[in-house]
């Protein structure tokens, strides 16, 4: 027998109490890959740029900026490109299915993001052919089961068309993959023009504009180079990176990484001790068997490494069939819900895994070193 067979057979010698560590260990992984996946996916933290900036007014989102700002703000030193969008949120037959649309001028959205988003030149031209035309992302076509060349309706929430009703028709022209797997396509691009023209109020205005800086100035500096520019005028903005700007969007409602570090905490924790409790009885159990080994020659440093390695054995079997189980539901609810599970979500599961393991380890290995060989053989 090896020595990782004696750890592996040690560690699941109580079979019923191995598999009930086993799932609370993949519980507390399930919650962190789930809650950090949905931290990356809302706040777009593996996706979202930092080098793009939004202009929006400083009043708040709700308010809009004139379309006459355009000029202004391509006029500002160090500004590569200029595109701006009106959202407009609305909901497809029930209220519950929502779904976003952002109306862009085509050619200005593709110089500024069209990388990001994954636009192709054959996307564009597909959507010169009629006005009401849309691009759907990957994930929201997948979601609806919608497909190229099919019509539908949205109903808006606050934007009314000319004729006072709130059902916008489109037909969708293509379907955007995104630049990476991360990027979110959860949502439709539809031409401003088409847009600003059958809505009954708010002409000639935006809720954003997107801005491109040079390669020769810090996003930072060109965002306080903006907003002194407008700090003046009938209508002062704010200026932010997209990170910053999901970010502060989040907030609004609740510090979201605030309260999934508490969560995760408090299931590490809870983990934590669940785990150390159990290995210190376990330890106990085999008091004589730890003093067999000490008579045949087992160092202090087998000994510890013993119980490390089981402890380690319990915990990637259980973590990684929590972090799998993450991984699955980010596949198959990942567009609706919003989850991400990334590279950098897997690589922090493994290494606290690997702390955790350690930690618990620890005190049951100094409590066998302490057991003295006579006191061992005197519990049989």
């Amino acid at each position: 027998m090896t020595f990782l067979d004696l750890a592996r057979r040690n560690a699941l010698r109580k079979p019923l109490r191995a598999m009930l560590l086993m799932v609370c260990i993949a519980m507390a992984f399930l919650i962190y890959g789930l809650t950090t996946s949905f931290l990356d996916g809302a706040q777009g933290a593996s996706a979202a740029s930092e080098d793009i900036l939004g202009v929006t007014s400083a009043g708040g989102r709700t308010q809009a900026l004139p379309m006459a700002s355009l000029a202004a703000l391509s006029a500002i030193p160090d500004v590569a490109g200029v595109a701006y969008v009106t959202r407009l949120r609305g909901f497809v037959e029930v209220e519950k299915n929502v779904v976003a649309v952002s109306a862009a001028d085509m050619p200005r959205l593709m110089d500024v993001n069209g990388k990001g988003l994954g636009l192709t030149p054959a996307l564009l031209q597909a959507m010169e052919v009629a006005r009401d035309r849309v691009l759907v992302g990957r994930a929201l076509a997948d979601a609806q089961g919608w497909a190229v060349g099919q019509r539908v309706a949205i109903t808006a929430f606050n934007v009314t068309g000319q004729d006072g009703g709130r059902d916008w028709r489109f037909e969708i022209a293509g379907i955007f993959e995104g630049e990476t797997a991360s990027t979110d396509t959860y949502f439709m691009i539809a031409r401003y023009d088409y847009v600003n023209a059958m809505r009954a109020r708010g002409r000639d205005t935006v809720d954003a504009f997107v801005v491109r800086p040079s390669a020769q100035v810090s996003p930072a500096v060109l965002a306080a180079r903006i907003d002194a520019q407008f700090a003046n005028s009938a209508s002062p903005t704010r200026t932010q990176s997209e990170k910053q700007f999901l970010e502060a969007f989040l907030r609004q409602y609740a510090d979201v990484g605030l309260l999934v570090n508490l969560v995760v905490g408090a299931a590490f924790i809870t983990l934590l001790m669940i785990v150390v409790n159990t290995m210190i009885f376990a330890i106990r159990e085999r008091t004589f068997e730890i003093g067999v080994l000490k008579t045949l020659g087992f160092s202090r440093s087998h000994i510890v490494t013993l119980i490390l390695v089981e402890t380690s054995f319990i915990f990637l079997l259980g973590g990684g069939i929590g972090l799998l189980l993450a991984w699955l539901a980010a596949q198959v609810a990942g567009p609706e819900l919003g989850l991400v599970f990334s590279s950098m979500v897997l690589i922090k599961g493994v290494a606290i895994m690997a702390g955790l393991s350690l930690a618990t380890g620890a005190l049951p290995a100094i409590a066998a070193l302490r057991i003295p060989v006579i006191n061992a053989f005197r519990t049989r």
